[in-house]
């Protein structure tokens, strides 16, 4: 008996080479090569000037900072210490008290930002975002004109309008250690909640409004639309900005050393990170500066940063992930 024909179906043949040539498909020709490594040279050329420039003005000297804080100036020699100056300035006391009191103003001054500006400036974005606003243009200009401003100018109005003689208010804000951090803080968020007030306005304008109708139609209300539809959206600009704020506020020296001075009074109340690196490694008055300890304290200052931010990465960015998920 004759066994039955079996039809191969198109393109495949008994042949391996042919079958596998055809399962690879065409080989591209030497223009598509040829256009695929030009591209990567011109890729090449776009990102090595923004390289170049971050490795020189960022990773050169935040390397050369953690290279100086391991050597200490002994009779006029740099010395390698190791981590003696760290533990110095954790342990020594004089340098540790106005290292942890510093740290602790820093934080004050970060939680200021994060519990008033954050907050008002994704009120505000709400308000601007609103579809039935006029004017939108004119408000959204007028509340970041302030972020324009030099610092200068903004320590000097202020301290003009909290001045016992000349503003306001009776009690001298400024020079009370009880408030003057806080009143310090309230400035920098006077001068710079437009930069948060539009990052939030910018994703809130971006939420396409079938959701917002969605939920209209479901009989939402405006604030419940919010809550359940529009805010679980921009989480990760929430994230976004604490971590800027954070960031900016740990490197923050302009407004503190434009009113109070390096000192940061009163009594040393106002004292940050960056006020304190200042003293140390340039000196202030009878004290003599030491570019070692300097060092040593803009280390510091970029571990406690760095901190955060991997805070940021591994714990809220993983749940906002999780949650839209």
């Amino acid at each position: 008996m004759s066994r039955p024909l079996i039809s191969k179906p198109p393109g495949e043949t008994g042949d391996p080479t042919t079958t596998a040539s055809a399962a690879t498909g065409p080989r591209p020709g030497p223009l598509a090569r040829h256009r695929r490594r030009r591209f990567r040279t011109h890729l090449v050329v776009f990102i090595a000037p923004a390289v170049v420039i971050y490795t020189v003005f960022m990773v050169y000297p935040l390397l050369d900072s953690l290279r100086l804080s391991m050597f200490a100036s002994r009779d006029g020699v740099q010395t390698f210490v190791g981590l003696d100056n760290f533990v110095r300035l954790l342990s020594d006391d004089l340098l540790a008290g106005a290292f942890w009191n510093a740290v602790w103003n820093n934080l004050l001054f970060f939680a200021v930002h994060f519990v008033v500006q954050n907050p008002i400036g994704l009120l505000l974005a709400a308000l601007l975002a609103a579809p039935k606003l006029r004017g939108r243009a004119t408000y959204r200009t007028l509340l970041f004109i302030p972020t324009t401003l030099s610092v200068v100018i903004v320590g000097f109005v202020w301290q003009l309008i909290l001045s016992p003689v000349w503003g306001f208010v009776d009690t001298p804000l400024l020079g009370q250690s009880s408030t003057a951090l806080i009143t310090l803080a309230l400035m920098s968020v006077w001068q710079y909640i437009g930069i948060p007030m539009l990052l939030f306005y910018a994703v809130l304008v971006s939420i396409p409004d079938d959701l917002v109708e969605a939920a209209t139609i479901d009989g939402a209300n405006a604030w419940t639309t919010f809550w359940r539809v529009k805010f679980p959206l921009i989480l990760p600009t929430v994230g976004i900005v604490s971590v800027i704020t954070y960031v900016a506020n740990l490197n923050a020296f302009d407004l503190i050393y434009t009113v109070k001075g390096a000192l940061a009074g009163p009594d040393f109340a106002s004292d940050i990170m960056g006020t304190l690196f200042f003293r140390t490694f340039f000196g202030f008055q009878l004290q003599q500066g030491s570019s070692s300890m300097g060092a040593t304290v803009a280390t510091m200052m970029f571990l406690l940063i760095m901190a955060g931010v991997l805070l940021y990465f591994f714990g809220w960015q993983r749940r906002v992930e999780s949650y839209q998920l």
